[in-house]
């Protein structure tokens, strides 16, 4: 590990050290403990004090991802669902290092997060936010013998699971948009990212990427371009456990990708129409250069998207969906960061 990334183990408290304390702790001089504390700010992102007679501390703690507490966690069911845990503190992508790892054998249920992502990636190519410890940016693989064609309502299900441990966690309100992302009061709180690598008949071999916004700050809001929310914001800086959410999630996630391959999508039809925010709603769909408008009327039993357009129920299987705003004069204001 690299000498910045153990000094922010070392200031994660948010409390002083001293460089003397830091020097012994680490092995190092004091002018290499200075050299760090800039390295850390500078590549990470991270606002370090220094002050005179009592050291460096981070600004605001972090609560840094740990395998034995992540583990220890879960139920024993879920623990079992899980073949091999990777945590990285700097990837260029959760779900790019496990399809990586699945090209080169790795098992179902290696789970993978990350405290930074240097291309993170949401749908259609766009850049996903990931600050070094500020998130939750986890991706599971999983195997199926058939082929990709039986996983289209897959990210649907995971989406619909993902929302009940959120909501079980306090996050009132919590709901969902065709068809992966999480919502909170219609901003943006999280996404899933599925990525399939699969012959035409089969095996298939499945990565399920989650980014979840927990605490965001300052400069790391400038990329974003939609309406945006945290779950500091929701439920306050000690509202939750970093560790122990990723924990009840990946365990969800497991759950439900195991459940998937033996029943499918059916099972999961009424937990997505109970977290369907946008249903009943005057939508856009954007395919392409192309827009469509109309009043969104839930999905199919195949995951696709039912759309009333004129009287006439369309279905789409692909496209961008949404609210269709009302005129800029009388349209509610809302905050949109980038």
């Amino acid at each position: 590990m690299e000498t910045h990334l153990r000094l922010v183990r070392y200031l994660a408290d948010g409390q002083y050290h001293s460089g003397e304390a830091l020097a012994s702790a680490l092995g190092l001089s004091r002018a290499a403990i200075w050299k760090a504390v800039r390295k850390a700010s500078e590549r990470l992102g991270l606002a370090i004090e220094s002050r005179l007679g009592k050291g460096y501390r981070l600004t605001a703690p972090l609560e840094l991802l740990d395998a034995e507490r992540l583990l220890g966690a879960m139920s024993p069911a879920g623990r079992s669902r899980i073949s091999r845990l990777e945590i990285h503190d700097d990837i260029d992508s959760t779900n790019a290092q496990l399809l990586r790892a699945g090209q080169a054998g790795a098992p179902s249920g290696t789970l993978c997060l990350a405290e930074r992502q240097t291309a993170g990636r949401g749908r259609r190519g766009r850049a996903w936010v990931s600050p070094f410890g500020a998130n939750l940016y986890l991706s599971l693989l999983w195997r199926y013998p058939g082929g990709p064609g039986e996983l289209g309502g897959l990210s649907l299900a995971a989406g619909a699971a993902l929302a009940r441990v959120l909501e079980g966690a306090g996050v009132a309100d919590i709901g969902l948009k065709w068809p992966n992302d999480l919502l909170w009061q219609r901003r943006k709180l999280g996404g899933l990212l599925l990525e399939v690598a699969a012959e035409a008949q089969g095996p298939s071999l499945v990565v399920v990427g989650l980014g979840l916004n927990t605490q965001l700050r300052g400069d790391q809001v400038q990329d974003i371009d939609q309406p945006w929310v945290d779950l500091e914001e929701i439920l306050g800086p000690r509202g939750y456990s970093r560790n122990r959410l990723a924990a009840h999630l990946a365990e969800a996630l497991t759950a439900t990708l195991e459940a998937y391959g033996r029943e499918g999508l059916a099972p999961f039809l009424p937990l997505w129409d109970r977290y369907d925010r946008y249903r009943g709603e005057e939508v856009e769909i954007r395919l392409g250069d192309r827009l469509v408008r109309g009043i969104q009327s839930g999905i199919t039993a195949q995951g696709t998207l039912r759309l009333q357009v004129a009287g006439e129920t369309r279905i789409f299987h692909s496209g961008e969906v949404s609210l269709r705003l009302a005129h800029p004069e009388t349209a509610p204001a809302t905050t949109r960061t980038g």
